[in-house]
């Protein structure tokens, strides 16, 4: 691993730059402590829709103007809201990366929030909210999060309640942006093709001058632990039955996580922490061999995610037209009693790691991605955290394995959903114990 620079600027802002002179190119990210974990019944989704206003424009970058800069520079750019966090980046030739460093040193404090931008945009995020409900594993993930967490604000979804999209309003989510949008609250990760001193340099004349917030909040809610099973099923159109399975897991800090990752790799297959980065095949794992070689499911995978606080640890699979999905929970079930009863074997859990081994270089591999981890990394522990995966993935034991099967793949510790297919059938849930 190349080493990095680190240092916090007089005004909080964190900085990490990563020299990479493998191409002539700078990712510059911004990462903000946001996410729909520090949302409220009220305002739901209200991190989700800033990050839309964040390319409606500020007084010095008017709206359509960002694009058109970006482009004629022959750079690209996005966005992306989550539980934990909200980020922005431009990956940008080189020598054009001021514009990066210009753009979002405004846009974090000086965004309009013109009233009837946000008008429009509510249009634009209701619409989407409508269209990921066509989508049966969208409604049926969203049951079993309302499910999982009953007191816990991973409880909604990111995109936010239908209730709240109608009701918040341009004040409500200038009062969120104006929160959460300081750089006391903020990361600044850069890679690529820049000598760190002079880098560091620029960004102290585009980001030292902006001023500190007061600390954002950031209340924290546990959700107490789950006492039995819960069951949701979801009615709707379509042809297909799907299953998910959602066990409560372990925080990306928490020791037991690695294991869990490891665990996931032999079971369903290795699963990517790396939102840009791209898969490899599981047909080597346990479940694809006793559900899709079995003729049970057309297909299987599973993941966890790397997040502040404990969240679930997610089996998904397409029920096969001819089976049932108890059958395929049957098998699933047994799958994992195995390795609850025996341990799997050093070979077959070197394979495992070898395989997610793999799948976490691939997604290291570009610009983009190395600067990706600089700041993602932060938003739940540290680039520590990443630079020791490789190290702490290697001593995971079978026991480790099989420990972490026994302590958090119990049915009591799980939601189980199934979408039901029904010839036009209206949107309709049914919650169960």
């Amino acid at each position: 691993m190349q080493p990095i620079t680190r240092l916090t600027l007089s005004n909080g802002l964190l900085v990490l730059l990563k020299e990479i002179h493998t191409a002539p190119l700078v990712s510059h990210w911004v990462w903000y402590r946001v996410g729909s974990r520090d949302e409220r019944p009220g305002n739901t989704g209200a991190s989700h829709w800033v990050e839309h206003m964040q390319f409606k424009g500020t007084p010095q970058f008017p709206a359509g103007a960002l694009d058109r800069a970006i482009s004629r520079d022959g750079g690209y750019w996005n966005a992306l809201t989550y539980l934990d966090w909200t980020t922005y980046f431009e990956t940008l030739p080189a020598d054009k990366i001021d514009l990066a460093l210009r753009l979002e040193a405004d846009r974090m404090m000086n965004s309009v929030f013109d009233p009837q931008e946000v008008a429009a945009e509510r249009t634009v995020i209701i619409s989407e909210r409508q269209g990921n409900e066509n989508e049966p594993l969208f409604r049926l993930s969203e049951e079993i999060q309302a499910a999982a967490f009953r007191v816990h604000s991973y409880h909604h979804e990111v995109i936010g309640d239908l209730a709240d999209l109608e009701t918040m309003q341009r004040d409500d989510l200038y009062r969120h942006y104006r929160i959460y949008y300081n750089p006391n609250n903020a990361v600044l990760a850069l890679a690529g093709d820049f000598i760190a001193d002079q880098m560091l340099e620029r960004i102290r004349q585009h980001y030292e001058s902006l001023p500190a917030g007061p600390p954002a909040p950031h209340p924290a809610r546990p959700e107490p632990p789950q006492s039995g099973e819960r069951r949701v099923t979801v009615e709707g159109p379509g042809d297909t039955t799907y299953l998910q399975l959602a066990y409560h897991a372990p925080a990306a800090t928490n020791p037991d996580f690695m294991p869990l990752l490891a665990l996931d790799s032999l079971l369903s297959g290795p699963g990517n922490l790396n939102l840009f980065g791209e898969g490899i095949s599981n047909k080597t794992s346990r479940l694809y061999r006793a559900l899709v070689e079995g003729e049970l499911a057309v297909s299987v995978y599973g993941g966890a995610q790397a997040t502040i606080d404990p969240y679930l640890y997610q089996l998904t699979a397409i029920v096969h037209p001819e089976k049932k999905a108890s059958q395929v929970i049957e098998a699933i079930d047994r799958e994992i009693e195995k390795l609850q009863e025996n341990p799997p074997s050093e070979n077959e859990l070197a394979r495992a790691v070898k395989q997610a081994r793999a799948l976490f270089a691939y997604g290291s591999e570009r610009i983009t991605n190395q600067a990706f981890w600089l700041g993602f990394a932060e938003m739940f522990a540290s680039y520590e955290w990443y630079t020791g995966f490789l190290e702490r993935l290697a001593i995971v034991s079978p026991a480790d394995v099989q420990r972490v099967a026994q302590t958090y793949l119990k049915p009591q510790n799980r939601v189980i959903g199934v979408y039901l297919p029904q010839q036009n059938a209206a949107p309709h849930a049914n919650h169960g114990t």
